[in-house]
């Protein structure tokens, strides 16, 4: 017989509803090869009034996620939200030795290694696949399948906002501007697209991978950051002629006993793998001590690619 989770959900927006979506459109996969089920016991939202494009109980519903997390029938915490006080939920859910997974990059940059103690001195797994590069395995692939190795640079394409825009602007498209406004008509951009065009995005995810890389506790406001919003046409034709193509690239280095990392506008070859990562695409290399040179790629955003990151890490600590 499987085993029954009971799931307390903070977040039912774009990457939640998508969470919502695969565990009721996939169970007897799950079934298959965990013999486990999820059950929603609570769900909370900013706005509990608001129309949903997925289907649940809306009975679960509440606008208080401390109470999602101090329910009895809630197992694992799954939080979804990006907001300020997530943080808070997280401390509180560990603290009571609930699994949580996690899609929050900010909090993990500012707070991971605080967390990480505290699910480790509560007995529970604090899991975030999709916090770095949506469906992108990297985090299980440093801290499981990489294990063996001595990681000694990690280097790529962490934000898809910034990479779709270059792509566009070296295809001859326009200019940044123009650009920007056809990435948020598409839903590439944020309405507010500073925190990727200003590679803080990139930064925060390159604090997490370092953490699991190199145990450097730097968080993204530590990493040199330089975004793209300076990058003008002429710029591009200019590396165009050189033979080259401009990527905003996150790198991270062994550097002795120190481990440097920054985040900036880089002219790659254009024959090289990242020249050709185009669009919404992320990808990152790793260089580890035995296996040498691995690449990771795919869609580093999306509604379904970042659910089934979750759902992933869901099932792995099942």
């Amino acid at each position: 017989m499987a085993k029954t989770i009971g799931i307390g959900l903070i977040g039912l927006g774009t990457v939640g509803s998508g969470v919502v979506q695969l565990l009721r459109n996939a169970p007897s996969a799950m079934r298959r090869r965990k013999n486990v089920g999820f059950e929603l016991r609570g769900i909370a939202v900013r706005d509990v009034g608001r129309q949903r494009s997925v289907d649940f109980d809306h009975s679960l519903l509440t606008a208080d996620g401390m109470a999602v997390v101090d329910d009895p029938g809630v197992e694992m915490v799954v939080e979804l939200t990006g907001a300020s006080p997530a943080v808070e939920w997280v401390r509180a859910a560990l603290k009571k030795g609930k699994d949580v997974v996690t899609a929050n990059k900010a909090m993990l940059a500012d707070y991971g290694e605080e967390l990480y103690e505290l699910a480790l001195e509560n007995g529970a797994d604090l899991m975030f696949e999709a916090s770095v590069a949506g469906g992108i395995p990297i985090i299980r692939s440093l801290r499981n399948g990489l294990v063996a190795n001595r990681v000694e640079s990690l280097y790529g394409i962490l934000n898809g906002t910034t990479n779709y825009i270059l792509t566009q602007m070296t295809r001859g498209a326009g200019d940044y501007a123009d650009i920007l406004e056809l990435a948020q008509e598409k839903g590439f951009a944020e309405p507010d697209p500073t925190m990727d065009v200003s590679g803080m995005d990139a930064a925060q995810k390159l604090s997490i991978l370092c953490r699991i890389a190199f145990h450097s506790g730097s968080t993204g406001s530590q990493i040199f950051c330089e975004g793209i919003e300076k990058i003008e046409r002429r710029d591009i034709e200019y590396a165009g002629e050189l033979g080259y193509v401009i990527k905003l690239l996150a790198i991270a280095k062994k550097r002795g006993d120190r481990v440097e990392a920054r985040v900036h506008p880089a002219m790659v070859p254009a024959d090289s793998l990242l020249a050709n990562i185009h669009d919404e695409f992320n990808a990152i290399e790793v260089v580890g001590s035995a296996v040498g040179e691995q690449v990771f790629y795919g869609r580093g955003a999306g509604q379904m690619p970042t659910a089934s990151a979750v759902v992933s890490d869901m099932v792995y600590l099942a």
